[in-house]
């Protein structure tokens, strides 16, 4: 059929929709969602859509761009920040997985290739799923955060390698196998190191000269074409599309246009990754994988019991403490999104076969779906497994900051010790100040103390941590990080322990001020508004506006707590993260046969939709906040003020049409009680 490609993908996208909708009502990940829209539509479900390769090339993209942004985050930078637990601990962790699990996979049968593809595959965890479990969980920051995040690293960039065996593994004999092997490794260290010397000597230049020309489309078409580009050129010399991608992503991420590619990329990466994990889906039979229930179940549980376990015992072997080290197993117990990518490629080129692919997607499937919930409860599984031991050492920490701090009185506490934290340090010692600051990153915290800098290791959303600091002598508390999340666990704690103490909270924008300002923070600082700020005070200065008329303008924007800078208009700006729930600008100009044209501005209660009207502009004059006795006319521009619903709802209240009703029931309408006839209203007020 001609369009049948186009009635597939509508589909695929009208069922993705619908299953994305209910599993974040959930609150499960949308992966799962789209697994269960490929069991649903597929051939082995309800048949919707055939198996085709032109939807298995499409989805085959969203692998490409996936990797793509990881080679965007790879820089050797931070590789040497967390050597210890990208590259030992990390390390440690693929290679043992990859033997244990392939000398598992051989001694159950599975050809030697089949074997190493089986390895790799549990060897890696789920990036997504982890990464934004532990950013809800404000565990980021944490000891067990950032070593799952190091090992999280390493997995990712293990996938490269796997990708350029992969098609070396779908020879015949072992000899041949061997040679192949030995010829794609060379020509892979070949390709890379072309593509990179290329990268180096071409990318920055041309990127350069595409931001020049200020057009966002030619760059994010530019951006495209050298995703792609790479990517054909690996697949060319019979390695793979993905590999191609990432070491695109790595030159790109090299350069000062990493954050605008990677926005760019973005939204055509989430798109075509939910694709491909719906195509993944669709390989599952559930016919065939029923009767395999059992060793599906219990693959499951050898998965991860066996990787939680290994990560332990790593963990311990590499100095890690014992409570960490359970955490952090449990944490990257599961399999993740690049296993179901090396899948694809080995079914593709015949590495494994049906029986075993139905194996492995089923016990990564549902390892990934009990995944939030362990993560949820790691904190407890940890205390539950190591006892006193692990509550020994958090007392420990504990202990050695109260110790810290026992000479402090009147000092301020600092939570995080970032750029903006330690700024803060060298103001409050330049005064002679006393300050704590608590921080989560182990080597700032060593690197500052060896500095004679007052730090200690701490996590501020902890109540014992912040009694420890002093919290209960301190003359004021600043939050300098910009995670909301923290901050509001932090708030009501510190609230609840010393009522009067003055809170004061660091904000990227407006979007939570009025959230954190309920949780009891007295100030809130949003960095947007305070530039505006300053840039409005250096702008009057230098139009030679008094510098006492400067700062009284100042102080009542900080007064007012930013509502002047807030109302603003916003435009055509499609707001995804809900951040003008506080209010907006808008505008209402009332024509002829409007409800409010004749009547008074206090025949209309707009408070309870949490409106408020700003100014009247009539005939080229603007009139700031009218009074209730104000008479609209036709003609009148109404500037609100108010929630974007409360302002809808205030369109809809002003334009109804009831004055054609009025005429109806009588020309003459009552007299107002000034006198006056309905519309002849002054201009008093405007």
């Amino acid at each position: 059929m001609e369009y049948q490609i186009l009635e597939e993908i509508l589909i695929l996208l009208l069922v993705a929709v619908l299953a994305v909708s209910l599993f974040h009502r959930l609150r499960l990940p949308p992966v799962l969602a789209y697994f269960s829209v490929g069991v649903l539509v597929g051939p082995y479900g309800g048949g919707w859509i055939a198996d085709s390769e032109d939807i298995h090339f499409l989805a085959e993209f969203g692998v490409v761009f996936l990797l793509f942004t990881v080679g965007l985050e790879f820089s050797f930078s931070h590789l040497v920040a967390m050597r210890r637990e990208v590259l030992g601990l990390g390390g440690a962790q693929v290679l043992v997985t990859t033997v244990l699990a392939g000398l598992g996979a051989l001694a159950m049968g599975v050809d030697p290739g089949g074997a190493v593809v089986v390895g790799g595959v549990l060897a890696l965890s789920s990036t997504a799923i982890v990464v934004k479990q532990l950013a809800e969980q404000v565990e980021l920051g944490s000891r067990h955060g950032r070593v799952a995040v190091g090992i999280l690293l390493f997995q990712d960039v293990s996938v490269v390698p796997f990708l350029i065996v992969i098609p070396a593994l779908a020879a015949g004999s072992e000899a041949s196998i061997t040679a192949e092997l030995l010829l794609t490794l060379g020509k892979g260290v070949a390709v890379v190191a072309a593509m990179l010397a290329a990268g180096h000597w071409l990318l920055r230049p041309l990127f350069h000269e595409i931001a020049a020309s200020r057009s966002a489309e030619l760059f994010t078409l530019t951006a495209l074409l050298f995703t792609l580009a790479a990517a054909w050129v690996t697949e060319f010399a019979g390695l793979s599309l993905a590999l191609g991608a990432f070491l695109a992503g790595m030159m790109l991420g090299e350069t000062e246009f990493r954050h605008q590619v990677e926005s760019d990329i973005r939204p055509f990466r989430d798109v075509l990754l939910g694709l491909f994990f719906i195509t993944v889906g669709m390989l599952l039979d559930l016919k065939t994988l029923m009767p395999l229930l059992p060793h599906v179940l219990s693959l499951t549980a050898a998965l991860m019991l066996g990787k939680a376990l290994l990560i332990f015992i790593l963990g311990r072997l590499m100095g890690v403490e014992a409570g960490v080290a359970v955490r952090t197993g449990v944490v990257l117990a599961q399999g993740g999104e690049f296993g179901f990518a090396l899948i694809s490629l080995a079914l593709g080129a015949g590495v494994l076969d049906t029986h075993t692919t139905n194996l492995l997607l089923g016990a990564l499937i549902l390892s990934m779906a009990l995944t939030p919930l362990l993560i949820r409860y790691n904190g407890i599984i940890a205390k539950r497994l190591c006892g006193q031991g692990y509550l020994g050492q958090r007392e420990s920490l504990v202990q050695e900051l109260r110790a810290e701090a026992e000479a402090l009185r009147d000092h301020t506490l600092l939570c995080g010790y970032g750029r903006i934290g330690q700024n803060l340090a060298r103001f409050l010692d330049q005064e002679q100040l006393p300050y704590l600051a608590l921080d989560l990153d182990p080597e700032r915290v060593r690197e500052a103390r060896l500095a004679g800098e007052r730090v200690n290791y701490g996590d501020a959303t902890r109540i014992e941590i912040l009694q420890a600091a002093g919290l209960e002598r301190a003359r004021v508390l600043v939050v300098t990080f910009a995670d909301v999340r923290g901050a509001l666990k932090i708030l009501p704690q510190a609230r609840r322990l010393r009522p009067d103490i003055p809170l004061l909270v660091r904000a990227q924008d407006d979007s939570h001020l009025d959230q954190l300002l309920a949780a009891g923070a007295t100030e809130v600082i949003p960095e947007t508004f305070e530039a505006s700020v300053m840039i409005a005070s250096h702008l009057l200065y230098l139009l030679d506006v008094p510098v006492t008329r400067i700062a009284r303008r100042v102080q009542e924007v900080h007064e007012q707590r930013f509502q002047m800078l807030r109302e603003i208009f916003h435009g055509q700006e499609v707001d995804f993260t809900g951040w003008r729930r506080g209010g907006q600008l808008a505008t209402v100009v009332l024509d002829r046969g409007f409800r409010a044209v004749g009547r008074r501005l206090g025949e209309f209660d707009l408070a309870k939709l949490g409106v408020e009207i700003k100014a009247v502009r009539r005939g080229g004059i603007r009139g700031e906040r009218p009074d209730a006795e104000l008479v609209f006319k036709a003609g009148d521009v109404l500037v609100l003020y108010g929630p974007p619903e409360g302002i809808k709802g205030v369109r809809r209240l002003l334009q109804q049409e009831e004055r054609q009703e009025d005429s109806r029931r009588g020309e003459d309408a009552p007299p107002d009680p000034s006198g006056k006839r309905p519309g002849d209203g002054s201009d008093s007020g405007v």
